[in-house]
């Protein structure tokens, strides 16, 4: 992909505080006009990567370049043209949805009625019409959500960061920001969102899998799930309790997940995992039904995190 596809090319992108290192030698190429998930246990070093993409942290080393722009050199005029959302919601509660966003607007020195008409626009696209004059924080979770997402693109941004934006919304709500998310995308802005669920990362056009500070996985949802074919398998077990306790001890076997009645076994090599748990559940006595599935996001992350060797010392988010 030429680099004039890209909204975010990172090489080699490292973060030290002292001895701990946060960020090690992540290379990243995020695609303009598209989704990009970002996935990783806690401390893997997301927000400090997303902190150094968007010029508010400076990496130690490494050579990064956002909407073509060289970062740190030239952070100032970048943060003009992105939006940030955090996970905490961050306007001011003591406020009005309009006077929100009119005070977002002129921090972003937005001229008046140039804000007016852009408020106006959000007011309808995020369903405020009849909450203008309502307190921020009277607001359910995934009404803030909407208001802070509306602050987040005011200045209509051509690259948008989202770090764990719908930790402490419902269900139906983080269905709805994900359509919102997708209008943008349609609308030619880059996203780059870090995210705990699995349903959302499989909306992704993309993803990223961090941990402990390194790239361990990078690509489509249906690339990276391809990869793991014939390491995944379904155990459908009279006792799925002792199953699962004999079946975590059985070399090869990575994770063992229980399902309802079912138990997800996810191996580290492919081949003949499926015959290998037969013979051990056989052996034990225990009746099951062993048949190959088909892997999901969930497997991939765990293959990506788990297992790998434990560094020297603890890393830092």
């Amino acid at each position: 992909m030429a680099d004039t596809d890209l909204a975010i090319r990172a090489r080699g992108l490292t973060k030290r505080f002292g001895e701990l290192v946060a960020v090690d030698h992540v290379d990243l190429s995020v695609p303009r006009a598209n989704v990009y998930g970002f996935l990783g246990p806690n401390g893997s070093g997301k927000t400090t990567t997303i902190r150094m993409l968007c010029g508010l942290l400076t990496p130690t080393q490494g050579d990064v370049e956002v909407l073509g722009l060289r970062i740190p050199e030239q952070a100032e005029e970048l943060r003009r043209r992105i939006g940030y959302m955090t996970q905490k919601f961050s306007l001011f509660e003591d406020l009005t949805v309009r006077e929100n966003l009119e005070f977002l607007a002129a921090v972003q020195d937005i001229p008046r009625a140039q804000a007016a008409r852009r408020i106006d626009e959000l007011v309808v696209q995020y369903h405020f019409q009849d909450r203008q004059k309502q307190l921020a924080g009277t607001m359910s979770g995934g009404q803030k959500q909407r208001l802070a997402l509306a602050g987040a693109v005011i200045q209509d941004p051509e690259l948008l960061f989202l770090d764990e934006p719908t930790s402490a919304v419902d269900p139906e709500s983080r269905r709805d920001f994900w359509e919102k998310l997708f209008d943008l995308a349609d609308a030619g802005t880059t996203i780059l969102v870090s995210t705990h669920y699995m349903d959302e990362a499989e909306r992704c056009h993309r993803i990223a899998i961090l941990d402990r500070g390194v790239l361990v996985a990078d690509g489509t949802p249906d690339e990276l799930t391809r990869a793991l074919g014939g390491r995944t398998v379904e155990v459908l077990a009279a006792q799925p309790r002792k199953a699962q306790q004999l079946l975590v001890n059985v070399p090869g076997v990575l994770s063992v997940a229980q399902i309802g009645n079912t138990l997800r076994v996810l191996n580290e090599r492919d081949g003949d995992a499926a015959e290998r748990l037969r013979r051990a559940l056989a052996d034990a006595g225990l009746e099951a039904q062993v048949e190959p599935s088909h892997p999901n996001l969930e497997d991939v992350f765990v293959s990506s995190t788990r297992g790998r060797a434990e560094p020297a010392q603890e890393r830092a988010a």
